[in-house]
């Protein structure tokens, strides 16, 4: 499974990763997430997060990829399954910013969890977009 959504945000790049980056926030911001807690130390590569989202079981990311004030990617494994997720943010030529999240799920299990799961996983990544725009929009 793989899903990517982008939006446009009416705020500096600088203020969306502030809000992105911030990911023990983000509960507070979205329906998606019940609770993130960082069990390293801030944000950065290697760092990892406890995150409980609705009707989901709680996972633990790795952060596996990580670029100040521009991109992180983490990554949880169950079995049969890693699923990725991804957060860019971008300048735009007007000022603001794009924001792009991505989810990609991989390994044997991969496709039964999809199915299983797959519409409350993209439900999830767009509430989280928006959330991020909207909370980077009000400053």
């Amino acid at each position: 499974m793989r899903f990517e959504i982008t939006v446009d945000v009416a705020a500096p790049p600088e203020r969306v990763w502030s809000v992105m980056a911030d990911v023990e926030r983000l509960p507070d911001l979205t329906p998606s997430m019940d609770g993130v807690e960082l069990l390293d130390g801030p944000l950065r590569l290697s760092a990892r997060a406890r995150v409980r989202q609705p009707r989901l079981a709680t996972a633990v990311w790795t952060v596996t990829e990580f670029t100040e004030r521009e991109s992180f990617a983490w990554e949880s494994r169950a079995a049969g399954v890693t699923t990725t997720g991804g957060h860019f943010v971008r300048p735009a030529p007007d000022g603001g910013a794009t924001l792009r999240l991505t989810l990609v799920q991989t390994g044997p299990l991969a496709p039964v969890i999809g199915l299983l799961f797959g519409r409350r996983a993209r439900a999830y990544v767009t509430m989280e977009a928006h959330a991020v725009k909207k909370a980077a929009e009000a400053g």
